[in-house]
């Protein structure tokens, strides 16, 4: 007789995936979850929120891109559920809502618990950083439509805000100054072009060390994407943040306009901030030039804030003097985890786009 296992679809092995991940999923979890692991849907009370005036619901939605490939090449599944989480709440707090809630979807040709394990301890790792609650996913066998080792992922984040508190950009004016917040590395875009500049220009080995970046090509191309959220929501409550931009695909050219008002653009000076040593090297050899690679990459600043020119000195020194360890991450990651903030431009009535010195 034929069964759901000979067409390729391992139901058990399913089921042996989520008895590997519930205690792990459990521990995100705040005293505004309903219900357990295994309901049809994810419950989340927003009676702790009754205070707001008006609140609202913000969603967003992400994965990580072909960077899961390199996961896939290396056999290293345990960083790439955090670039999920990262990808999706990052974008939340651009509009100064507080992440509450995280759902995942994972796609793959064969079902293997231990790899569904690291995937999922690593997406609990990333709610546990911003502080939001994993409650609920999907697990879906696909024989024929992905390879065995074959994954991908998609995240999808709900965040809540006072409509009043919302950041819009709308006060965005000539002369208000730009902070940028480092990244930890390449993040979680771009990844097409950085496989073709390592793997085929360079032909590198994910496996060889680099003494430029103090591991293997691999490890600091997994690099775990930054998780901004408990630094922006400090800085939100602190300070007049005018705008945030979530620099991603698009890079620097791209993210910051989107949320500057019409009539206006920004300057901003590409050296005025450290980047990782993945960017030193990738600007070292000379393939691409200076407007492509920060139209491409992040290069160094995963967050942008904009803010009044008489406040900048203060917030910069703010997050450089704040500790925030980040306890989730191996401690190879930890140093480039740690937010630093840089003087990096400026908006200016001058001219609408960007300009890059």
């Amino acid at each position: 007789m034929l069964t759901y296992k000979s067409s390729g679809v391992d139901i058990d092995e399913g089921n042996r995936a989520v008895d590997l991940i519930k205690n792990k999923i459990k521990q995100t979890n705040d005293a505004n979850v309903i219900g357990d692991l295994g309901n049809f849907s994810g419950l989340y009370s927003l009676g702790s929120f009754a205070g707001m005036k008006e609140p609202v619901i913000l969603g967003a939605t992400d994965g990580v891109g072909t960077k899961l490939m390199l996961a896939q090449m290396m056999d290293e599944h345990s960083t790439v559920g955090i670039d999920l989480v990262a990808m999706c709440v990052n974008d939340l707090i651009c509009q100064g809502a507080r992440p509450i809630f995280f759902l995942d979807y994972i796609a793959t040709g064969k079902v293997v618990a231990e790899k569904i394990e690291n995937i999922v301890s690593g997406i609990a790792d990333g709610c546990l950083m911003s502080g939001c609650s994993l409650i609920g996913g999907e697990t879906a066998e696909m024989p024929g439509m992905y390879g065995e080792d074959d994954y991908d992922l998609a995240g999808f984040a709900v965040g809540i805000a006072d409509k009043e508190k919302i950041i819009t950009g709308k006060d965005i004016k000539d002369s208000d100054k730009l902070i940028g917040i480092s990244s930890s590395g390449v993040h979680s875009n771009g990844f097409s072009f950085v496989r073709k500049i390592f793997l085929e220009e360079l032909k590198v080995k994910l496996e060889d060390k680099s003494e430029e970046l103090g591991m293997t090509y691999g490890e600091a191309l997994l690099t775990p994407t930054k998780i901004y959220v408990k630094l922006a929501l400090e800085l939100i409550e602190k300070f007049n943040i005018k705008g945030i931009a979530h620099i991603t695909g698009g890079g620097i050219v791209e993210n910051i306009v989107r949320v500057i008002p019409k009539g206006l653009g920004i300057d901003v000076d590409t050296k005025s901030w450290e980047k990782p040593p993945i960017f030193k090297m990738i600007e070292g050899l000379n393939l691409v030039d200076n407007r492509e690679l920060h139209k491409s990459f992040n290069m160094g600043v995963g967050l942008v804030l904009i803010v009044d020119e008489k406040d900048e000195k203060e917030i910069i020194d703010y997050i450089n003097e704040r500790k925030d360890e980040c306890e989730f991450v191996d401690d190879k990651y930890k140093d480039l985890m740690k937010d630093r903030a840089y003087s990096i431009g400026k908006v200016t009535k001058e001219h609408e786009g960007v300009e890059l010195w």
